[in-house]
């Protein structure tokens, strides 16, 4: 039974008359959409019911999530070497797995710290092993159409975490918040583990494919993908070694903590500035769909064009979007701010993972990014922190928002500054 479930792939593959890459596409999809369980919006639906029932601190529910976060900091560059061997099939079926057990087990809470225990299981997950399995599946199998192969698994994680909470919030109606993580862990297990369990190939050679497209000879598995964008192969201590590298890690420090702490204070900004709560709400909404949208743009985007141009118009993105909000005064003010940060963030979440391949190549790409993961954790965690604080300080997330976008104006020249590495001079200088 096993023996042919691992020829069904190289069965489907010689059969399709399409490339075997978009099935890949599809259950990295799957995953993506069954990623968002234990994701912030998903817990916000939870937060009322759990408080009121256990009488828990708002503050000590919100911990699981950064527990969770550091966990997946510190595990993601132990797991990035392992995917690259292995392959993001295991990493991401283990990741379901114990996801969507954890979620319906959550339905059986008495404690925080039972919740603690699950919750943080599943974050590390959502943080960790599914980033680094999503996008590494997707830059192994796709180089000249990563751009776009990236917006459609991105999009689709999107589309997980504006259904997870709506499916959470229809069981609860009618059966409670128990009822409501038995539905999340349910939909978790239905829709990523099988596909991914089924189709998931780690790299087109496998098969006898080359990234992008069939072989069109024997023997072309074990040639580089078409030379219009010819792919780098970096170790990550050449990668360490390479002022991209840590170019792009100051990026991913500039803008995550504007990532997170934006997204997560805006709605109370917007009330706390005299818009009526279900107008800021709906501006919450606004930034999400935009961020789809951008999502879907830099799928389009000519892979002639260096990435760190569009790096750097979407750290332009997030600078105008903050400093639009500091002033809101008007409902359309504030729609405006949440439609231009949402175009910088879908724009953030799209393009780096596509810049750390494009520049390292996907032979360790997991490794590499595994340690810039790390950092994007840490980063995010920090956001609110300091948004919080600097609330708590002035009585107003004026100068929070000012912070944030003298970070966002910085991200611009740590991306215009981080120029693609060339993999020639790396290896003169291991030599020498």
């Amino acid at each position: 039974m096993t023996a042919a479930l691992r020829a069904l792939p190289r069965l489907l593959s010689g059969r399709l008359p399409f490339f075997y890459g978009w099935v890949v596409l599809a259950c990295l999809c799957c995953a993506g959409f069954a990623r968002q369980g234990p994701a912030v919006a998903t817990l916000s639906v939870f937060v009322e019911p759990l408080t009121r029932e256990f009488g828990w601190s708002r503050a000590g529910l919100s911990g699981a999530v950064s527990l969770g976060g550091v966990l997946a900091a510190l595990s993601s560059p132990l797991i990035g070497p392992l995917l690259d061997r292995h392959g993001a099939r295991f990493a991401l079926c283990t990741a379901v797995l114990v996801t969507g057990v954890a979620m319906m087990l959550l339905s059986l809470t008495q404690s925080l710290f039972v919740f603690y225990l699950l919750f943080c299981i599943a974050r590390m997950n959502w943080a960790g092993p599914f980033d680094l399995g999503i996008y590494g599946g997707v830059n192994n199998w796709f180089v000249i159409r990563r751009a776009f192969a990236t917006s459609v698994a991105t999009v689709a994680q999107m589309a997980g975490l504006v259904a997870m909470p709506l499916i959470a919030q229809l069981a609860m109606r009618q059966h409670g918040w128990r009822e409501g993580w038995l539905a999340i862990g349910s939909v978790t297990l239905l829709i990523g583990f099988l596909p991914v369990w089924l189709f998931m190939v780690r790299r087109p050679e496998d098969l006898g494919l080359v990234p992008d497209r069939r072989a069109s000879a024997p023997g072309d598995a074990s040639k580089m993908s078409p030379t219009l964008y010819p792919e780098p192969s970096f170790s990550r201590k050449q990668a360490l070694g390479t002022s991209a590298f840590w170019l792009l890690l100051l990026y991913t420090v500039l803008v995550y903590p504007v990532q997170a702490g934006v997204s997560l204070q805006q709605a109370a900004h917007l009330i706390e500035r005299g818009i009526d709560p279900t107008i800021a709400a709906t501006t919450v909404s606004t930034f999400s769909l935009m961020s789809a949208v951008a999502s879907a743009i830099c799928g389009l985007l000519p892979r002639r064009v260096p990435i760190r141009y569009p790096l750097a118009l979407i750290g332009g993105f997030l600078t105008a979007g903050t400093l639009a909000m500091i002033g809101v005064s008007s409902a359309r003010q504030g729609y405006a701010a949440a439609a231009l940060f949402g175009l910088g963030i879908g724009g953030v979440l799209t393009l780096l993972p596509i810049a750390w391949a494009d520049y390292f190549g996907r032979a360790n790409f997991a490794a590499i990014r595994g340690i810039a993961l790390s950092v994007q954790v840490m980063a995010q965690a920090s956001g609110p922190l300091l948004s919080g604080a600097l609330h708590d300080w002035t009585g107003s997330y004026h100068r929070a928002l000012q912070c944030f976008a003298v970070l966002s104006c910085l991200s611009i020249a740590a991306a215009l500054a981080a120029r693609r590495p060339k993999i020639e001079a790396m290896r003169r200088r291991d030599r020498a």
